[in-house]
């Protein structure tokens, strides 16, 4: 949501670091979109704004696999595209936050940083992505991304116990 398009609540780029990353040592963010749908399985009726949301916070919609519900949120941001207002984006968030099966830490605000283009999400032409009338992006720091940490520390421990690519770097 860039100053390039019109838009009711424009984001910058540089207000995700200032927004996301409480403490320096804690900045490795989770990023998903809402909604991915097949163009062979487009739905008929559109989705709303609070079931984009919602569906941006399923581990299916995660860009990394890991599941957020077995972490806790330190900050979120919603980038919205195509026909949304605030009114419904206020209203989805408020939603979220009243849901108890999203957990926020206690330690800091959690607060939700939301921005509004009004330019429709765009598809390749010919490709497998339906047209859709809106989507959102979130970016989030949440502490389930260790579940990728641990998953790449154990297929390096994996690969260094037969020695895989050491040759590369020694001697």
């Amino acid at each position: 949501t860039s100053l390039r398009f019109d838009g009711s609540l424009n984001v910058d780029i540089t207000e995700f670091q200032t927004n996301l990353v409480p403490y320096p040592r804690i900045h490795f963010m989770l990023s998903s979109y809402a909604p991915v749908i097949s163009a062979e399985k487009a739905y008929h009726e559109q989705l709303s704004v609070a079931e984009i949301t919602n569906s941006a916070f399923e581990p299916t919609s995660m860009m990394a696999k890991c599941d957020p519900r077995h972490g806790k949120y330190m900050a979120t941001c919603l980038m919205y595209r195509g026909d949304v207002v605030p009114k419904d984006v206020n209203a989805a968030v408020a939603t979220i936050k009243t849901k108890r099966t999203i957990q926020f830490v206690d330690w800091c605000p959690t607060g939700f940083k939301c921005g509004i283009n009004y330019q429709p999400p765009t598809v390749v032409p010919g490709g497998d992505l339906a047209r859709v009338q809106r989507a959102v992006a979130m970016i989030s720091n949440t502490s389930a991304i260790a579940e990728v940490f641990s998953r790449i520390d154990h297929k390096f421990d994996l690969m260094y116990a037969k020695r895989a690519f050491v040759h590369w770097f020694v001697g």
